[in-house]
């Protein structure tokens, strides 16, 4: 198929003569040529087109450049030197679209990997097929979404090295441990560590969703976890605590309203033997846990029960040490609590009111 032999004389009047707006609807139109006919231009044509839109591009509007992206990132054999200068602009809404799926040199992809901004990053880490070498640079420079995107590119491949930075940054981001968590290719030694550092809502998610030859793995850790929880905290007598409450709840049901009560009162022991009555799980076992410093325990008995934020909140505000809970933490904490599942938590309960309290 022969290339359209008015292509460079018009390419040269509107360079001599034309406004930005001609030259952008020459652009437009030249690649409009070029996808059309893509599946049948030779070599030779398509570095045809490589040269006239490469000199087009050198002084034209970012608008008329992001289309170009947009419409050129997914034909295959795009222009390599007009994709290269596209994927190196500055500006993310004209480089974004080929990092994402355009095809580009390894070369390419490690400058843009080395020296562009995090928004460059993150179109990179959703690409398909990014190689060790390449992953390693943007983990390294990534912030927490670039860390996130890659972690969920199950296609992406990770070194020890990406996943030794990954585990770390998980340990304060639940997100990112849940996407690193569920990778069929983590190394059994950084999984391990990623199941012992996260909240305990991440690791009953990881649970839910892991496969069925991982999931005695996840529990034995799970086991370990819960045997040290707390085991620093001081014992407390529920002898009285666990009086009233029977006495209570001899009388009617206990409810959420009551747990709410003792918490707002701040009536510890109370609120423990409440949760305890109300969930049907020993009461060493939620002393223990809800002695540890995270608040995932609360949310997940919390959830398990049917119970409301507002309880939730009371119940952690009540815990030892829980005037220094900041803002954010409870804010973090909502979050979670928002997205457990009724669900998961309930296979943690039943797990736990099979717990002795030794």
């Amino acid at each position: 198929m022969g290339a359209p032999a008015s292509l460079l004389p018009e390419l040269e009047d509107v360079i001599q003569h034309g406004s930005p707006e001609k030259r952008a609807e020459t652009l437009r139109r030249i690649t409009t040529l070029f996808i059309e006919g893509s599946d049948y231009f030779a070599p030779e044509h398509v570095a045809l087109f490589d040269d006239v839109i490469g000199i087009l591009i050198e002084e034209i509007e970012t608008k008329a450049l992001a289309e170009l992206s947009q419409r050129i990132a997914p034909v295959s054999n795009a222009p390599t030197e007009v994709v290269s200068a596209l994927a190196t602009n500055d500006d993310i809404a004209v480089a974004g679209p080929v990092l994402r799926r355009a095809r580009l040199s390894e070369s390419d992809l490690r400058v843009v990997a080395q020296t562009k901004s995090q928004a460059h990053l993150l179109a990179l880490s959703s690409r398909v097929g990014i190689t060790e070498s390449l992953s390693d640079i943007i983990v390294a420079r990534g912030d927490r979404d670039v860390s996130r995107s890659i972690a969920n590119n199950a296609q992406a491949r990770l070194s020890e090295k990406s996943f030794t930075t990954l585990v770390e940054r998980a340990g304060k981001d639940n997100m990112l441990a849940e996407k690193v968590g569920l990778r069929s290719d983590i190394p059994p030694r950084l999984f391990r560590q990623l199941l012992m550092q996260a909240t305990e809502v991440v690791q009953q998610r990881l649970l839910a969703q892991a496969k069925p030859e991982t999931q005695a793995e996840i529990r034995r850790v799970l086991s370990k976890i819960s045997l040290d929880i707390g085991t620093k905290v001081a014992k407390r007598d529920y002898t009285a605590a666990l009086a009233t409450v029977r006495a209570l709840n001899a009388q009617r049901a206990l409810n959420e309203t009551d747990v709410t009560e003792f918490a707002k009162a701040g009536k510890y022991e109370e609120t423990i033997a409440a949760l305890a009555t109300v969930c049907a799980v020993p009461i060493e076992v939620v002393d223990r846990l809800m002695g540890g410093e995270r608040s995932d325990p609360v949310l997940i008995l919390a959830r398990s029960a049917g119970f409301k934020w507002e309880t939730v909140s009371a119940v952690i505000n009540t815990r030892p040490g829980a005037k220094g809970t900041s803002t954010q933490a409870l804010e973090a904490a909502k979050e979670n609590f928002e997205r457990l599942s009724n669900m998961t938590a309930q296979r943690v309960v039943r797990f736990w009111q099979v717990r002795q309290g030794a």
